[in-house]
């Protein structure tokens, strides 16, 4: 029989029993949708995180005060020496590898202007992040350069800061408070959003030397060193650790680099990926199960068909093809299906979150329609052989 013909007369089968059918499909959609969409926003996870830390810069340093064990994540740990504004200008200046640094110190303060006040984070730093951290300024300037020690009065605000303390007016020029402080506004971030947890249109930034003695502190939150290409990383951290370790008489510093955090976060999301692959193919074994109890009762209901068939001359491989094809018929339309309600609902996602680039892998669709036909040429090969060994006469007279 050719594969055309049986195909249909699948179908012309299938056609006379729709609940059943229809039943046996949507299990079978459920699955391969689940699939599609966990393995979308497993995938689409790892590339928001890679394009954060591509977002600092193509070769990052973060130094970090306290000497922690890592692999790559955020450390935590006690500090045994304060990272200093001198850690920072030797770090600067003594390592040929360093192209750029800033250092960071970090504060919340009420920011007050034009009879408006609100809650801000406030950002000590240097004119070299707006380098380091690719900041772009949509209007006015960054911070000066100059002598880290010398502080000053400039603010640079980010745009939603700016825009609800002074509306559609420019607040470049204009005088604003900052606890009890006075800034003059030099500039406004362009729109940046959110950023490993920060979001930069609302962060305030003023001179490292000015936030250290606002918020009374002696230490930085963090030095951020950029170096020339990425195979000068590691050379790069040996030579801050090593100058650092002189500085302050012992190893009391943690060194991360881009590339190694993006390497544990790619090894995190893709065991994460492959685990919610295998919940969702849970649900692929459940739906297999409940084509081959379809297909054992369409057995145990057509044995005179069965029967007739095989006095007619069809041949024991003949019946167990065209059973194996209903099964594969009904599996086929299930991950079509599901992979059209997956796709779907990714796009839905999208939608209401653009920023996240949730995305199938060209790998689960292909594995998805792979596994919805082997479901359907899996289970229902015990129901075919069945069909296959029936006796016709016995079956002619339903026995």
């Amino acid at each position: 029989m050719p594969l055309t013909e049986l195909v249909a007369f699948a179908i012309g089968a299938l056609r006379g029993h729709r609940l059943r059918t229809f039943l046996s499909v949507a299990g079978v959609a459920v699955g391969i949708a689940a699939v599609v969409a966990l393995t979308a926003l497993g995938e689409g996870a790892r590339q928001y995180v890679v394009q954060e830390f591509s977002s600092l810069g193509t070769n990052l340093l973060i130094v970090i005060p306290g000497k922690v064990e890592t692999t790559g994540m955020m450390p935590f740990g006690g500090t045994t020496n304060d990272l200093t504004l001198d850690d920072y200008r030797a770090v600067a200046t003594r390592i040929p590898l360093v192209v750029e640094a800033a250092p960071l110190a970090t504060g919340t303060e009420v920011i007050r202007a034009e009879g408006r006040s609100r809650s801000v984070a406030v950002f000590g730093t240097t004119a070299e992040l707006a380098r380091v951290r690719r900041l772009v300024v949509g209007s006015g300037r960054f911070l000066p350069s100059g002598d880290s020690d010398r502080g000053g009065s400039e603010v640079v605000l980010g745009l939603k800061v700016a825009q609800e303390l002074f509306g559609a007016v420019s607040p470049l020029g204009k005088v604003v408070r900052i606890g009890e402080w006075r800034f003059r506004v030099v500039g406004v971030l362009a729109p940046r959003g959110r950023s490993l947890g920060f979001d930069f249109d609302d962060i305030v930034f003023i001179p490292v030397r000015t936030s250290m003695r606002m918020f009374n502190r002696s230490s930085l939150f963090r030095i951020l060193v950029e170096v020339g290409s990425e195979g000068n990383l590691t050379p790069a951290k040996k030579a801050v650790i090593e100058l650092l370790a002189e500085r302050h008489r012992t190893e009391d510093v943690t060194v991360i680099t881009q590339d190694a955090v993006v390497s544990t976060f790619n090894s995190v999301f893709n065991v994460l990926t492959l685990a919610l692959v295998a919940i969702a193919s849970v649900s692929l074994t459940v739906a297999g199960v409940g084509i081959m109890n379809v297909m054992l009762v369409a057995v145990a209901e057509r044995r005179r068909e069965i029967g007739l068939l095989k006095a007619l001359g069809a041949t024991t491989r003949q019946v167990l093809a065209v059973f194996i094809a209903e099964a594969s018929v009904l599996s086929s339309l299930g991950g079509a299906l599901g992979l059209a309600v997956g796709w779907l609902s990714i796009r839905a996602f999208v939608q209401v979150y653009p920023t996240f680039p949730a995305a199938p892998p060209t790998w689960a669709v292909v594995a998805s329609l792979v596994v919805s036909l082997g479901v359907g040429v899996v289970f229902g090969a015990v129901p075919a052989r069945r069909a296959a060994k029936l006796d016709p006469v016995q079956a002619l007279v339903g026995r």
